[in-house]
């Protein structure tokens, strides 16, 4: 395998509904904004792999019409769809087909309209006897997970309202961030309306519309076009297949997660990771969630996630800041929300992150989820 790294990243701004533009039209802003950003054209990119969950815009074989516009046409193009995690798993299906020396340069781009689909109605769509009962729509879904959750570690409401307060302050640094409230409270999380007990309004992520890009190229050709590549140090998926009545203690056991992390981590010899990360880019749709990656992560033992959150460790100024960008909290086009991550994650290697950048990254992390049975891990340097 050769040495591969990310050289630039660029996306979309995203919001509720891009009504000037169609599918095809983000993704080629993406891919033109990485493009420039990596100082090369479409003409230099060997490959495409494309993140999408068709479901949501309830559209099939979206690679036979948008890909396209990420410069598809007469070059390889793959399209990976795996739930929450289409975006990081097309970021690693990129690694290795650069890394494996298929190719020298390749380009991802995931993208998401949710304002074309109806994500709720996708998400329902589980077996009508044996998932039913457990609501397997995100909210419900999420709902007695955390319930079970908090139950067993002791997280408050008003640590999660935390979480959700600390994104959403964070996403106001980011110009392409979708919800950007640098004033929100803790008392307007905990008074929004409820969804499903104990998750309110502002714990969630919103549905948005948006692309993202990211370009890999192999050793020899990343050092000539970048002066700071992020290179790739570890990249790990773990994929149950169950029904999803049957994964006991869902948010609490998080075991793809944890094994993914345990794999990655050994690889590159991480056995600290609260104090050998610089910056983590964790994909946590509800605020709750990202108290849980905490401790799937060996952030912190387990209990002890609502302690980070309440001593400030994770803000940008903390010891391991966790989504300066804002995370999917503040910003989620599905397909795209882990190339998000990603690119996120290279932009703070690469000292590009503009009002969100923290100092001195060298080491940084990247995950994807996927409705608890699903989780990639990359791992991202300044270091081969």
């Amino acid at each position: 395998m050769r040495n591969t790294a990310i050289i630039g990243a660029g996306q979309t701004k995203h919001v509720k509904a891009r009504d000037d533009a169609s599918q095809a039209e983000l993704v080629r802003q993406a891919a033109t904004r990485a493009l420039a950003d990596a100082g090369i054209t479409l003409r230099d990119v060997d490959a495409v792999v494309l993140a999408n969950m068709e479901l949501f815009e309830g559209r099939a074989l979206p690679e036979m019409w948008v890909g396209e516009g990420a410069g598809g046409y007469l070059k390889p193009t793959l399209k990976i769809a795996t739930g929450g995690t289409s975006g990081t798993s097309a970021c690693i299906a990129g690694y290795h087909q650069c890394a494996s020396g298929l190719f020298d340069i390749v380009l991802v781009v995931g993208w998401e309209k949710h304002s074309e689909g109806a994500t709720q109605t996708g998400m329902a769509l589980v077996d009508p006897l044996w998932d039913r009962s457990v609501a397997s729509g995100a909210v419900g879904n999420f709902a007695l997970s955390i319930s079970q959750y908090a139950a067993e570690r002791g997280v408050t409401p008003t640590q999660a309202a935390k979480v959700a307060v600390k994104a959403r302050r964070n996403a106001a640094k980011n110009p392409y961030a979708h919800l950007q409230m640098p004033d929100l409270t803790v008392e307007q999380v905990l008074n929004s309306r409820m969804l499903a007990d104990p998750v309110h309004l502002l714990d969630m992520c919103p549905q948005s519309d948006g692309a993202c890009a990211i370009v890999y190229a192999a050793q020899g050709v990343a050092e000539k076009l970048c002066a700071r590549p992020a290179w790739v140090r570890a990249a790990v998926t773990r994929h149950d297949q169950p029904y999803i009545g049957d994964l006991d203690r869902r948010l609490v056991t998080m075991r793809t997660l944890r094994d993914a992390a345990r794999a990655a981590y050994q690889r590159v010899g991480i056995t600290e990771p609260l104090k050998q990360f610089d910056v983590a880019e964790i994909y946590e749709p509800v605020s709750y969630a990202e108290l849980a990656w905490y401790e799937a992560l060996g952030f912190c033992a387990e209990g002890d996630a609502g302690k980070l959150i309440d001593d400030g460790v994770t803000e940008m100024s903390g010891e391991l800041p966790v989504n300066p960008s804002g995370g999917v909290l503040s910003t989620n086009p599905v397909g795209a929300s882990g190339v998000i991550r990603v690119a996120e994650a290279a932009l703070q290697v690469m000292e590009r992150a503009g009002a969100h950048q923290i100092p001195d990254v060298r080491l940084a992390l990247a995950t994807g989820y996927g409705v608890y049975a699903w989780s990639d891990v990359i791992i991202l340097s300044a270091d081969k």
